[in-house]
């Protein structure tokens, strides 16, 4: 495995009223349980529904035909095909062997040339600067160590390159169902709230002291079921953390999830009776790398 030349970078960690965490977790304990909670279901079915918020992403990042992309946290591939569709040279990297086997598969139906690379976000065995963009849709906000992971980013991109994220902000649906299953599982002590990658402010802390500018605009993505109990199914049954979060409840404890679940949805759902259309917030951003002339 080629490793890094250097140690990745350590970017500064955002405040405590970022929504810092006050404790030091166990992050190599925290991505044992988030790699098997991954690895459940099979999120492969509805990471195949979110691949316009790749197509969108790969447009926002300018990618270009010939560049080095790797898509980071890559799940079943949307940002890799989107790139690989545009002629890019793609390195598509996940933590999780079967979602790597999904974009495999999605790459050779397409006949789209991407190799594939597990590979954990916090620790990307690539040489610094050895990539024009960097994506990642929907993927390295779930990792527990925010600052590592976005030292690693900026580490394998070169000077003037980019950087592109779709992440799910706190407001919206997404976040809103975090809060939700929260509310019955909670969260490892002392890890961020995932959802903090949808805000402009806590990225700027994240990237700003390498960042020549970021760009961030907000996005609609709709989920389309056949109805709110139908999304809520698909959800418990393939949505890894959903799925682990009724796995570690009762039975009293999964009928309550499942109301409040299925509560947040109809509350969300603009086609009435007629089908499921959820409008959910995510925030689409692309960071520029500073040249190294720049830095200091």
């Amino acid at each position: 495995m080629t490793q890094a030349s250097t140690s990745p970078p350590s970017p500064r960690q955002p405040s405590e009223g970022a929504g810092a965490p006050a404790l030091t977790p166990d992050y190599a304990a925290i991505k044992q349980r988030q790699q098997a909670t991954w690895a459940s279901g099979d999120f492969a079915i509805i990471g195949v529904t979110l691949q316009i918020v790749g197509e969108s992403l790969a447009e926002a990042a300018d990618i270009r035909a010939g560049e080095r992309v790797i898509d980071i946290a890559a799940g079943n591939g949307n940002a890799s095909l989107a790139a690989a569709r545009r002629f890019a040279r793609v390195t598509s990297t996940d933590y999780v062997p079967a979602l790597l086997d999904k974009g495999r598969q999605r790459a050779s139906a397409e006949g789209l040339d991407i190799a594939f690379r597990e590979a954990d976000a916090e620790a990307l065995p690539f040489y610094d600067g050895s990539f024009d963009v960097a994506l990642s849709t929907f993927g390295v906000m779930f990792a527990p160590d925010h600052a590592r992971c976005a030292g690693e980013m900026m580490r394998v991109v070169r000077g003037g390159g980019r950087i592109g994220i779709a992440s799910w902000t706190p407001g919206g649906f997404i976040g809103q169902l975090f809060k939700t299953v929260g509310r019955y599982v909670p969260p490892p002590a002392g890890v961020s709230s995932p959802a903090l990658w949808g805000t402009e402010d806590y990225l700027r802390q994240l990237f700003g002291a390498e960042a020549a500018s970021i760009r961030a605009q907000p996005r609609m993505f709709n989920f389309r079921y056949l109805s709110p109990a139908h999304m809520l199914q698909v959800f418990r049954d393939f949505y890894g953390p959903v799925l682990k979060a009724f796995a570690a409840l009762d039975p009293n404890g999964q009928q309550a999830l499942e109301q409040d679940m299925l509560a947040l949805i109809e509350r969300h759902n603009t086609a009435g009776d007629s089908a499921l259309v959820l409008p959910a917030e995510y925030l689409e951003t692309v960071i520029i790398k500073r040249t190294p002339e720049v830095l200091h």
